[in-house]
């Protein structure tokens, strides 16, 4: 299956990947800035994972509620729609004057953020052929890494020198112009739209949650999601406080990691393609557990932060690649839509979970020190070493449908 004439695969990908940039950058910024709204805001360190996770949570819902809907419209109308609405909920969050007030624009933003990914991923599976899709995937999810590379230091750097309402402004003022090239360039995306009504909609649904294929593929993704972030949302308080690493440093560490992770996810989805997603996924997570025995476990040792950080990064990044390459070929294309928006759902309500969870076990001193970081980085680890086994299972289930 090709795109339109009208657009090249190049461009195609290009446009969602800048798509996924603006969507992940309106996410990845909040978390390393936390210290420095908490600060003005009055808000404990140790809540700061409450902020990240309150966005995952709207982002799930949304995702069940798109899932009745979202094969029923052409999927460029519900990118530029979910767009339009992240970018306003991303500008509200400069307005913000105290905690309640930040969790209900973030709340409001994983409103916005759920259907643009699902529509996103689904506009790359209708048009991308399934023996390109590995490498197609490595490059939007790219967007994670230059996000990392440009997005996060970018922010960090404005935080610092503006204040922190800052980067939320320019972050919709960028996404605007994103909003702009892809209402022009994206040919309309109706192909494998499918009329049905809500009910029928949720028969669908119900479907697709009792197929064993399906619900695996979904767990692999909540677990890889929920190991990441028991970790993600306390990363940079993490750093600054109970390792000492310089606030003035940290846009350094996320641009060589984000360097890092962008080269390492093409290759990955190479690597995907030729070698198959289970010694991929399961390298992957012997590089995850690593980083976080050293990073996070037993740290205070002489292991470079940089080295931690970046193997943490590429790691993660890496299984997200093979969770949706896999994921891509499980639903027939009319579900696409209903399928990703159920996935979205499962990861983005893992990954409050785990953002919560930690908020929970996690306690800080006078000196914003995180305590208890330990325990969450051996429930990380836990989660994380049972992905490769749910990843074999589904890829033995696909495997059985081609057979006669």
């Amino acid at each position: 299956m090709t795109p339109q004439k009208n657009i090249s695969e190049s461009w195609l990908i290009f446009i969602i990947g800048a798509v996924q940039f603006i969507n992940i950058l309106d996410f990845m910024m909040v978390m390393p800035m936390g210290p420095d709204f908490a600060k003005t805001l009055g808000i404990p360190t140790h809540d700061i994972g409450w902020i990240g996770g309150i966005y995952t949570l709207a982002a799930a819902l949304s995702g069940l509620i798109g899932a009745l809907f979202l094969d029923n419209y052409d999927r460029k109308k519900v990118l530029i729609f979910s767009m339009a609405g992240l970018l306003l909920a991303t500008l509200s969050c400069a307005m913000a004057w105290n905690f309640e007030s930040l969790l209900a624009a973030r709340f409001l933003a994983g409103c916005f953020g759920g259907p643009l990914s699902s529509a996103a991923i689904a506009i790359i599976a209708d048009n991308i052929p399934p023996e390109r899709r590995g490498s197609a995937m490595g490059k939007v999810m790219g967007a994670f890494s230059i996000a990392s590379i440009i997005g996060v230091p970018f922010g960090l750097e404005v935080s610092g020198l503006l204040g922190w309402q800052a980067p939320f402004i320019s972050l919709a003022i960028i996404g605007s112009g994103v909003l702009l090239a892809m209402a022009f360039k994206l040919p309309k995306q109706n192909k494998f739209t499918h009329h049905l009504k809500p009910s029928l909609r949720f028969m669908m649904m119900l479907s697709i949650l009792k197929d064993r294929t399906s619900l695996a593929t979904f767990l692999f993704m909540a677990l890889a999601m929920m190991s990441g972030f028991m970790i993600i949302p306390n990363l940079s308080a993490h750093l600054q406080f109970n390792l000492g690493y310089p606030r003035t440093d940290l846009g350094l560490l996320y641009f060589f990691g984000g360097i890092v992770s962008f080269f390492g996810m093409r290759i990955a989805g190479k690597f995907i393609d030729k070698y198959g997603a289970i010694k991929v996924v399961t390298l992957a997570t012997a590089i995850v557990t690593l980083s976080i025995l050293t990073g996070f476990v037993y740290y205070g040792h002489g292991v470079p932060i940089m080295l931690i950080f970046i193997c943490f990064m590429l790691a993660m990044s890496t299984r997200n690649v093979c969770g949706q390459t896999v994921s891509s070929k499980v639903p027939p294309p009319q579900e696409r839509g209903a399928f990703n928006s159920l996935q979205s759902s499962f990861v983005h309500i893992s990954s409050a979970f785990g953002a919560f969870i930690s908020s929970i076990i996690l306690v800080s001193d006078e000196q914003n020190h995180l305590i208890n970081i330990e325990y969450v980085g051996l429930i990380s680890i836990a989660l994380s070493l049972t992905a490769p086994f749910v990843m074999l299972y589904v890829l033995k289930k696909l495997k059985a449908r081609v057979l006669p």
